[in-house]
C-alpha cells in the first residue's frame, strides 16, 4: 500500500505530551486530526529525530524533526447503494445534501443498510479522497432519522478537519423549522417560570440547559443542570394557527448541537413538536380550534415536524461563505396548507 510522509520541527516551547506537541505542531496542509495523529502514534507510524515513537506522554524538545508516515485511504467496509439522493451543491471536497425524513444518516446495528453513507459511498465512489484512513464519507453533524433536511459531508480528510473545527466552535449557521403545540410568548407567565428559558428582544425564547442521556430511558436525552454537555436553543414564532391559537410555527437555530437538541428543549419548554413520538407526545387541541381535516392531519401526522431549512459555513479549502435553503418537504408543506398557511 502506497504512503505519503508528513515532515516537521516542533516548535518553541512544546507542551510537556508528545501527543500535543504534534498535534500543535503539524502542518494545517496535511489535514491529520488529534485522533488520527494519536491513532497513527500508536500504530507505530510516527519518528522523532529517526526514532519510532508510540509513547504519547513521552518529552518532546524544540527543534525535535517529527515524521509521520501516513498509508494511503483503505477501503471502507461500508457498502454503497444505489439511493436517490438531493444533491445540493458538490465540488471535490465535500458535499451538501437534503435528506428526506426516513433515512439514517450513519450505519448502525438497528440501520446498517439504506442510510445516507451507504447512499454517498456510491454517488461519490472514488471521489472519496479519504476520511480517517478509510475511503469514506465524513460525517460532521447529523440530523435525526424522521428530520428532513440540510447536512453537509465531507469527502477528504482537509475538508474534514475543516468542517469539525466550525462546529466545535459552533460557528456554522444552521435554521430550523418546526410545528409546535402551544404558542411561545414572551408575555406567558408560564414560559418565565420554565428553568433556563428567557428571552430576547424580537420575542425570541433562548433555551439554555446541559443535557445527558436520560438515565433510564437510554434512547432519550434529559434535560439537566448540573453534569451533561451545554446546550443553547433559540426559537422565534413566524406563524400560529387556529381560534384559538393552538399550534405554532416556529424557527429555531443552535448555538450548540446536542443529539435531539431542538426536541427535548421545546418539550422542556412545553412546547414540543407534534409529531414527535419521544418528546412531543399527542395532546388534546381545544375542541374547535381548528377544522376537522387540519385535527385530523395534526394527530396523525407520522413524524416529528421538524426540517433543517438554513445551511452555512465557510468552505474549509477555499474559505468562501456558503449558504443553502431547501424547502419544507411535501409532508410537512402540506400540513401547513391544511393549518392555512
Amino acid at each position: 500500500m502506497s504512503s505519503t510522509t508528513v515532515s516537521f520541527v516542533i516548535a518553541a516551547d512544546p507542551p510537556a505530551r508528545l501527543d500535543k506537541a504534534i498535534a500543535r505542531d503539524v502542518p494545517e496542509g496535511a489535514a491529520l486530526s488529534r485522533t488520527r495523529l494519536a491513532r497513527l502514534l500508536a500504530d507505530g507510524a510516527v519518528t522523532v529525530d529517526g526514532v519510532a515513537a508510540t509513547d504519547p506522554k513521552a518529552r518532546v524538545t524544540e527543534g525535535a524533526v517529527v515524521e509521520v508516515t501516513v498509508e494511503a485511504a483503505e477501503d471502507s467496509h461500508i457498502g454503497a447503494e444505489d439511493i436517490p439522493l438531493d444533491i445540493v451543491f458538490e465540488d471535490t471536497d465535500l458535499v451538501v445534501v437534503n435528506k428526506p425524513a426516513g433515512m439514517v444518516v450513519h450505519p448502525a446495528p438497528g440501520s446498517p443498510s439504506g442510510t445516507l453513507v451507504n447512499a454517498l459511498m456510491h454517488h461519490c465512489g472514488d471521489d472519496l479522497s479519504g476520511v480517517g484512513g478509510m475511503k469514506r464519507p465524513g460525517i460532521v453533524h447529523r440530523i435525526d432519522k424522521d428530520t428532513s433536511g440540510l447536512l453537509v459531508v465531507a469527502k477528504s480528510d482537509a475538508a474534514h478537519h475543516g468542517l469539525a473545527a466550525q462546529f466545535a466552535r459552533h460557528s456554522v449557521e444552521r435554521y430550523y423549522r418546526a410545528l409546535v403545540y402551544g404558542v411561545p410568548d414572551a408575555n406567558d407567565p408560564r414560559l418565565r417560570g420554565v428553568r433556563g428559558a428567557s428571552f430576547e428582544p424580537g420575542n425570541v425564547l433562548k433555551l439554555t440547559t446541559q443535557l445527558a442521556r436520560h438515565r433510564t430511558d437510554r434512547q432519550r436525552q434529559a434535560v439537566l443542570f448540573q453534569g451533561g454537555r451545554h446546550a443553547v436553543t433559540r426559537a422565534r414564532r413566524v406563524a400560529r394557527y387556529g381560534a384559538p391559537p393552538v399550534l405554532s410555527q416556529v424557527e429555531c437555530w443552535l448555538e450548540t448541537g446536542r443529539t435531539h437538541q431542538i426536541r427535548v428543549h421545546m418539550a422542556h419548554a412545553g412546547h414540543g413538536l407534534v409529531g414527535d413520538p419521544t418528546y412531543g407526545g399527542k395532546r388534546k387541541l381545544a375542541r374547535g380550534a381548528l377544522n376537522e381535516t387540519a385535527a385530523q392531519a395534526v394527530a396523525t401526522f407520522g413524524r416529528q415536524a421538524l426540517h433543517a431549512a438554513i445551511l452555512g459555513f465557510e468552505h474549509p479549502l477555499s474559505g468562501e461563505m456558503l449558504r443553502f435553503e431547501a424547502p419544507l418537504p411535501a409532508d410537512f408543506a402540506h400540513l401547513l396548507s391544511l393549518l392555512g398557511d
